[in-house]
């Protein structure tokens, strides 16, 4: 223990071998969870057509500010968790160690399943909107149709191409990706308050809406084919709850064992992103339809709503000119989501809980010190869901509600049973460094995000147009059951027999010991990276 740091004391106290090098500095920490997995301008630019095109510009500015409020209640109730356990499986490990044995597996089976499939359904949504974005871009730089041939079938390939790339950045060593990292922030605030700006600047005063239509009820239109105006507003509430949601409220704590001070770290990081979030982008998504100009010529022929206003206002030029650090903020959100979500499928391997693989993917490469297996294997799967948009690009949009709905339930899971455990004697729930405590605050935020992630996830699983067609269905909510039924499924099968929730490493250290005494000129260092 002598030779661990504070940050690998802890660690081990919670039961794990330290397996990665702490080369995440606060700053690295703050751009790439904190902001730049938000990526704030290129999310809003991915899910805006949803909440304009159904609810209307008023669903668009209050559903924004609603669901941050809410997602504050959410993130601050799971920092607490964090803070409390600050290792790679985030809260599908402290789920586990918030439950009595008795269901200790169960819980921790189903929450690491909606986690995983929540990560990288955020990971395969973002790299499409991604892929999406940059034909866009395409269609308004040419100026000509021919490139809407073949369209979803261009932006499939792209998508998987893009997906490649970045698995393959996600196998360089810790310390290069945080120096990807650490300077990214600024590119992330600075399009997002650019645009902004420009925006502003462009619009003559007698072309911006009034206060009624950005505001009011003149900005409700229904456009949904038949749902009711109060179900087309609330429908809004995907752009917000999908962009904080994939960025992962608990990413800091998949990167925890990456991370210098952790437990201080982590939370701080959760909780100011949810608040920058929430705040600059209300900014953000007033001024859009403040200068939207008429809706009905929205999407446009990129098919992109918030393309389609920056090309109005800023012409060609300057409207690419701005595009491209969305873009690029966009293929940084899928490299850091990549990141967390490779380390949450290590973590639930590391555990036998994952695959039929027996820790297969709980391997850390001994060159780069990085979960290479995993990273690879999350990079594959993320492709599947979206080949959904070669049967319908409609029914692709279930990969956006699939993420906010399978992460926010892997979220309230613990949250509830912190509550409902915090003084058993096999949980004795121990604070972290962040901690809202006991009373009206921490029982008002955790009962409020409770009760509103059940409300949202409702509200996701309905279709957002009608007629519903097999074309229009939402799939998401058949997703989410299904891939837990096939789960369930696996474990009563054979899980049960290998995976007993998390599991404590630690005997690797007194192996290492062992061999230490064996073979007193091999370096420690070398044989623990190896056997892990």
């Amino acid at each position: 223990m002598t030779a661990f740091s504070d940050d690998d004391k802890e660690l081990v106290a919670l039961g794990y071998l330290p397996s990665f090098k702490r080369e995440f500095s606060n700053l690295a920490t703050a751009s790439s969870w904190c902001l730049e997995i938000r990526g704030l301008c290129s999310s809003i630019a991915t899910t805006l057509n949803t909440p304009l095109l159904t609810g209307g510009p008023s669903s668009v500015v209050w559903c924004w500010i609603l669901g941050a409020s809410m997602c504050l209640a959410l993130g601050s109730s799971i920092a607490e968790i964090v803070s409390a356990y600050p290792t790679s499986g985030g809260m599908y490990t402290a789920s586990a160690r918030l439950t009595p044995k008795k269901y200790r597996a169960r819980v921790g089976w189903l929450v690491g399943w909606l986690n995983i499939l929540g990560q990288i359904a955020g990971v395969s949504s973002t790299e499409f909107g991604l892929a999406n974005m940059i034909w866009a871009a395409v269609v308004i730089g040419k100026a000509i149709t021919q490139y809407l041939d073949n369209l979803q079938t261009k932006t499939v390939w792209l998508f998987v191409v893009l997906l490649i790339v970045h698995g393959f950045l996600n196998c360089l060593g810790t310390r290069w990706l945080a120096r990807l990292s650490s300077g990214f922030v600024f590119v992330n605030l600075g399009a997002t308050i650019l645009i902004i700006i420009v925006l502003l600047a462009t619009t003559p005063r007698s072309e911006m809406h009034t206060a009624a239509y950005v505001f009011g009820s003149e900005g409700i239109v229904n456009q949904t084919g038949g749902w009711n105006n109060g179900l087309a507003f609330v429908f809004g509430l995907l752009s917000v709850q999908w962009t904080v949601s994939q960025s992962d409220y608990d990413a800091t704590a998949h990167i925890c064992e990456e991370v210098k001070r952790a437990a201080y770290a982590a939370p701080s990081a959760i909780f100011i992103a949810v608040i920058g979030t929430g705040l600059l982008g209300w900014l953000l998504n007033i001024v859009i339809v403040l200068c939207s100009g008429p809706i009905a010529d929205l999407p446009g022929t990129s098919g992109s709503a918030f393309l389609q206003v920056m090309f109005l206002r800023m012409g060609k030029a300057g409207s690419l000119i701005l595009w491209v650090p969305v873009c690029f903020t966009a293929f940084f959100v899928v490299q850091t989501a990549i990141q967390a979500a490779s380390r949450t499928i290590y973590a639930f391997s590391r555990d036998h809980g994952s695959l039929p693989d027996r820790g297969f993917f709980g391997y850390n490469s001994k060159i780069t010190q990085t979960p290479l297996r995993s990273i690879i294997l999350c990079t594959l799967i993320s492709i599947i869901p979206g080949l959904l948009d070669l049967a319908s690009p409609i029914a692709a949009n279930a990969i956006f509600a699939l993420t906010a709905m399978a992460l926010d339930l892997s979220y309230i899971i613990p949250i509830f049973l912190r509550r409902v455990f915090q003084n058993h004697p096999e949980v004795m729930f121990k604070p972290g460094p962040f901690y809202m405590g006991d009373g009206i605050l921490g029982w008002g935020a955790n009962c409020l995000c409770i009760c509103w992630t059940l409300f949202v996830c409702v509200i996701f699983s309905f279709p957002v147009t009608l007629p519903v067609t097999p074309e229009t269905m939402n799939y998401a909510s058949v997703i989410t059951v299904g891939v837990m039924v096939i789960a369930f499924a696996w474990y009563i099968v054979d899980g049960h027999r290998h995976y007993h929730g998390p599991q404590s490493n630690l005997h690797r250290l007194e192996q290492n010991v062992e061999q230490e005494k064996e073979e007193p000129g091999k370096d420690s260092e070398d044989r623990n990276d190896s056997e892990v």
